[in-house]
């Protein structure tokens, strides 16, 4: 089967699972209003503020609050896209038809990153734009520096935390195994890891963690991250590469 068939394949795929269409709108809805609705709440908080935490003061940040949501509905959306077929059996009429794995693997996984690359570039700037109306004159531009850079970097993060769990759910090939693994580690673990004082060293390299950096415009009070935004962003796209690679490698020697 050729390429641009193989692709094809693909995107019929995924079009046609309403469960993927439904995760993606509600990666959407999630993160623009949660991001709306704490920008509002946090321009009416802003005179109770200490001092030390108006220094930090984040507009371009605030406005991605509801990123930690919006980030579980692409993870489902991720898993779905490639476990979907074990599930219902389909991956061997799949394999049947494209005998390459490689290719299987990277037409699935290049459609399914490109329409996150939509959904997250749109939901970056409607959730900037939203948030930023929201704070008022607390609020910042697209043109100010760094922000440009931070908007941008928010779809790229959507889209890697989605490339990510596509190379966790291609090892695990179980969707329920898969998001009872990635749920609780992106939700609970990798907060308690960059947040408690042991381990905040170890956490900071984690991929959401690292990725996050790429949305931050105003440095943190005393922060002493080795890395910088783009940095950040480096080691999330390294973790996701790992993981594709991890999926590959199984994929390769695994029947269907």
């Amino acid at each position: 089967m050729a390429a641009t068939q193989v692709i094809r394949s693909e995107w019929t795929k995924i079009r046609s699972v309403a469960s993927t269409v439904w995760t993606l709108s509600l990666a959407v809805v999630v993160t623009v209003a949660l991001g709306t609705l704490i920008s509002a709440l946090s321009k009416n908080e802003f005179g109770d503020m200490p001092p030390q935490e108006r220094l930090s003061f984040d507009p371009t940040l605030l406005s991605f609050a509801g990123m930690t949501l919006g980030q579980l509905a692409m993870i489902v959306f991720g898993v779905l896209v490639v476990s979907n077929e074990y599930s219902t059996g389909m991956i061997r009429t799949s394999l049947a038809a494209v005998p390459r794995r490689a290719a299987f693997l990277a037409s699935k996984v290049a459609v399914a990153t490109g329409l996150a690359l939509v959904v997250g570039m749109a939901t970056s700037f409607a959730t900037f734009f939203l948030g930023q109306a929201m704070l008022g004159s607390l609020g910042t531009s697209l043109g100010a520096p760094g922000v440009l850079r931070a908007v941008i970097g928010g779809g790229l993060y959507m889209t890697l935390i989605a490339m990510f769990s596509m190379g966790v759910a291609a090892m695990l090939r179980s969707p329920m195994l898969s998001l009872g693994i990635l749920m609780p580690f992106f939700f609970l673990i990798s907060n308690i890891l960059g947040n408690v004082s042991v381990t905040k060293k170890v956490g900071r390299f984690l991929p959401d963690q690292a990725g996050s950096r790429i949305m931050e415009v105003i440095p943190r009070v005393r922060d002493d991250t080795p890395y910088g935004p783009w940095g950040g962003l480096g080691i999330m796209a390294l973790w996701v590469i790992a993981a594709l690679a991890g999926g590959y490698a199984l994929l390769r020697k695994r029947d269907a």
